[in-house]
């Protein structure tokens, strides 16, 4: 993921303390009425890591296996290649029955949605993305939204209708890119109050170049954080033992679920820095999620 990206010489003047919460966000965790345990769910983008055959994924695992030996080390995904192409029910159904029953997918909007069309007249293509998704079934997660990078605060009404129009029940994380939304505080606060209104997520980036992404607001009782790290920088470590304090504090007044997706530039290096998060999570809220394990070289995290 380049987003944000910055050389590795400027990170020890970047400040990568988080912010203090929205006063939002306390009234919208403090209605959360539901007792449905605590679930915390993480991945990474994609399952096609022939690289992992051998440490990650178990010696001589072949492609048509990937997806299998990824959900035995993650419990969710943050679905690139949703964006790229239209899914379709025989592929995402095919995919889910590979996967346990706690596994959750979390594709992301067509880009003939989101970036060509960008959120108008779709009705169509919203219609056969529903569909190509509800192969998914009860293992479908929130569905990434990302608008166009251009669209601002000025697209507001537009972004404001797309959600409004969903289909009853599918549940969105809305992450926005264009600086101006973390500027016009009013046309932010409108945008979220919509997605408290129909209870969807916001989507909190945190990337070293782009520090106005980590906003912080919950509209929801689910989270989603993307977290780009940098190559296991000693930051990288530093920024997740900061994101495991906030959790505990928010799933303390009410949070549900979060879904908590790592990117590194070396995406190889992911289930390491997922083994350091899953481990203080574990240990900090007393769950067990489980933990990324090698398959050679034993001893890496001893």
């Amino acid at each position: 993921m380049e987003f944000g990206r910055v050389p590795l010489e400027q990170l020890p003047a970047i400040d990568f303390s988080l912010p203090p919460d929205p006063e939002e966000n306390a009234p919208v965790l403090a209605s959360v009425k539901n007792n449905t345990p605590f679930r915390f769910y993480f991945g990474t983008t994609k399952w096609t890591f022939p690289e992992w055959v051998g440490t990650w994924y178990p010696k001589g695992t072949k492609s048509a296996r990937f997806l299998e030996a990824y959900a035995q080390q993650f419990n969710s995904i943050e679905l690139n290649t949703t964006f790229y192409r239209m899914p379709t029910f025989r592929q995402t159904s095919d995919w889910q029955s590979k996967v346990s029953d706690d596994f959750r997918f979390c594709p992301k909007f067509v880009d003939q949605i989101t970036h060509i069309r960008r959120l108008k007249n779709t009705e169509a293509f919203v219609h056969d993305f529903v569909d190509g998704i509800s192969g998914f079934g009860k293992k479908l997660g929130p569905i990434l939204l990302m608008p166009h990078p251009a669209m601002g605060p000025h697209q507001l009404d537009t972004i404001a209708h797309f959600v409004e129009s969903l289909p009853p029940g599918m549940r969105v994380a809305l992450e926005l890119r264009h600086t101006e939304w973390f500027t016009d505080t009013s046309s932010f606060r409108q945008l979220c109050s919509i997605l408290e209104k129909h209870q969807q997520a916001t989507c909190i980036t945190d990337t070293a170049g782009r520090r106005d992404c980590v906003h912080m607001r919950l509209t929801s009782a689910t989270a989603m954080i993307r977290f780009v790290g940098n190559d296991l920088h000693p930051t990288d470590y530093t920024r997740i033992d900061q994101w495991i304090d906030r959790i505990c504090q928010w799933k303390e007044k009410g949070l549900q679920e979060i879904y908590f997706f790592l990117h590194e530039p070396d995406e190889s290096l992911v289930p390491e820095l997922a083994h350091h998060l899953i481990e203080q999570i574990n240990s900090r809220l007393g769950i067990t999620v489980r933990l990324p394990q090698l398959h050679a070289a034993p001893g890496l995290f001893g």
